[in-house]
């Protein structure tokens, strides 16, 4: 059973930054990717970022390139979502997520999710 939980969230001025943290647990994830996704109100969930946990190679949105950065820290199994110059367009609850062997941008198809954590930018 893998476990997710994200915090660092909250109310940030257009401009500013935030670091998301999700701490993972429940098996080793050395075949894993993991990803950030979010959701703003009545709007479909999206895809933010993946990084594959063994090689760290990442993968961005067009719309986050250039301003957001995951990363991963495998001693503390924990993955991190570095968000700076934030937009008032990027409020949405964001979650972390997790999926075996294959990567794919389709929330649809990924297997384990945070509750998520709440992130509002003001203008």
């Amino acid at each position: 059973q893998v476990l997710l939980a994200e915090s660092g969230g909250g109310l940030v001025q257009a401009g500013g930054s935030l670091r998301l943290s999700c701490a993972a647990s429940g098996r080793t994830f050395s075949s894993y990717f993991m990803g950030w996704f979010r959701q703003a109100p009545g709007k479909e969930r999206e895809f933010v970022a993946h990084i594959n946990w063994s090689a760290g190679s990442t993968y961005y949105a067009d719309s986050v390139k250039g301003r957001f950065t995951i990363s991963r820290d495998k001693a503390k199994n924990m993955v991190y979502l570095q968000m700076d110059i934030l937009k008032p367009e990027d409020t949405a609850v964001y979650y972390c997520a997790a999926r075996a062997n294959w990567v794919t941008i389709d929330f649809r198809d990924w297997d384990y999710w945070g509750k998520g954590t709440l992130v509002t930018v003001s203008s």
